[in-house]
């Protein structure tokens, strides 16, 4: 079967950078389609400024007029932390024929020791790092190790068994981040043509990010 895309993240808020990289990747992985999955409650980082409710609407609304990209609210929905564990778990059992390729940047990957139960991911999906200038693949250590271990070198690799790969490829470079968006906005100053102009609508509306919806 055509592997599902699984992209995870605070998306606090969606931008253009990461709706390019899932672009890429569900072209060149040939996915059947590239899940978001907003966490609810992160427990790697800071708690979010906009409420997991908001995010979620952001991020449907970024993704809704692109074919392949869906949104999933598990995250949102469960209580308690929001581990990617869990989630490839219980999209392991809905689907247990099926390839699953968790989607991460380089800078994810390289935390990867520091999840919760992270050495099961491999059991449970493929993992395709998202690759950007300035970044390095590991080649020591325990992510070398596995990189040697179960790196693929081809994308059909992903296609041949349900879990168990790491694929690294090289995205376009946008030099957008979340924490840079919300800067912008809380000095007042616009974030058009960095956001889908929906999520920019949903953002003046709410007020999530202005130093008065920041308090």
């Amino acid at each position: 079967m055509t592997p599902i895309g699984v992209f995870g993240g605070t998306f606090d808020p969606i931008h253009f950078g990461h709706l390019r990289t899932g672009f890429e990747l569900l072209q060149v992985l040939r996915l059947t389609e590239l899940r978001f999955v907003p966490a609810g409650s992160p427990p790697h980082r800071d708690v979010p400024l906009a409420a997991a409710g908001l995010r979620l609407e952001m991020v449907r609304a970024a993704v809704s007029d692109q074919p392949g990209f869906v949104v999933d609210d598990r995250e949102v929905r469960r209580e308690g932390p929001s581990y990617t564990v869990t989630t490839l778990a219980e999209l392991r059992a809905e689907h247990p024929g099926c390839p699953l390729c968790l989607v991460v940047g380089m800078d994810a990957f390289l935390g990867l020791p520091k999840w919760h139960q992270w050495r099961e991911i491999l059991g449970l999906a493929h993992i395709a790092v998202a690759h950007r200038p300035g970044w390095r693949a590991p080649t020591a250590g325990l992510l070398g190790e596995i990189l040697a271990e179960c790196g693929a070198s081809d994308v059909d690799e992903l296609h041949e068994a349900t879990a168990g790969r790491v694929y690294v490829h090289p995205v376009t470079q946008l030099e957008i981040s979340s924490t840079d968006l919300r800067n912008i906005i809380v000095s007042g100053r616009d974030p058009r043509y960095l956001m889908p102009d929906a999520v920019r609508d949903i953002i003046r509306r709410t007020g999530c990010y202005t130093r008065e919806g920041t308090r």
